[in-house]
């Protein structure tokens, strides 16, 4: 595959042309990737409001009641609903891995096993993040394909 990289004059103009013989899912990972760059949760640090952006995130955790997103940056309230958001994030490369848990999948350096059958996912920031049982499976599958 080659990559052609041109400059433009304006924001407006940028975009990404994917050229394929046919849509595989290589070529989805990619569109689904740039897309996400697009799309943003409204998130609340402090009571003020600010645009987490979806590759931003690292995971999600709900706690009682309450919802947090994990940035680099920081730790933000999401104001949805764990289940929500395993459904609308899902096109975007992440899956649920406990009860409490969802992941972004292009922001886990690494898995390895703990005990009981369960495993840990080590994000990019060096945090653990525990996959049970339940999910151990589902998750290492999407991992081995991409």
């Amino acid at each position: 595959m080659r990559v052609t990289i041109r400059t433009v004059d304006s924001k407006e103009a940028e975009q990404v042309v994917l050229e394929c013989v046919r849509m595989n899912r290589e070529f989805r990972e990619i569109k689904d990737y740039c897309l996400s760059r697009d799309h943003a949760l409204i998130a609340y640090e402090d009571h003020r409001a600010k645009q987490i952006r979806y590759h931003e995130i690292l995971y999600l955790e709900a706690l009682e009641d309450r919802v947090f997103a994990y940035t680099q940056s920081g730790v933000y309230e999401i104001k949805s609903r764990l289940y929500e958001l395993e459904e609308l994030l899902r096109p975007y490369h992440f899956v649920r891995c406990s009860k409490a848990f969802i992941i972004h999948l292009l922001k886990v350096d690494s898995i390895y096993p703990a005990l009981n059958g369960r495993y840990y996912a080590r994000m990019v920031n060096g945090e653990d993040v525990m996959i049970s049982r339940k999910y151990a499976r589902k998750v290492k599958q999407m991992i081995m394909e991409g």
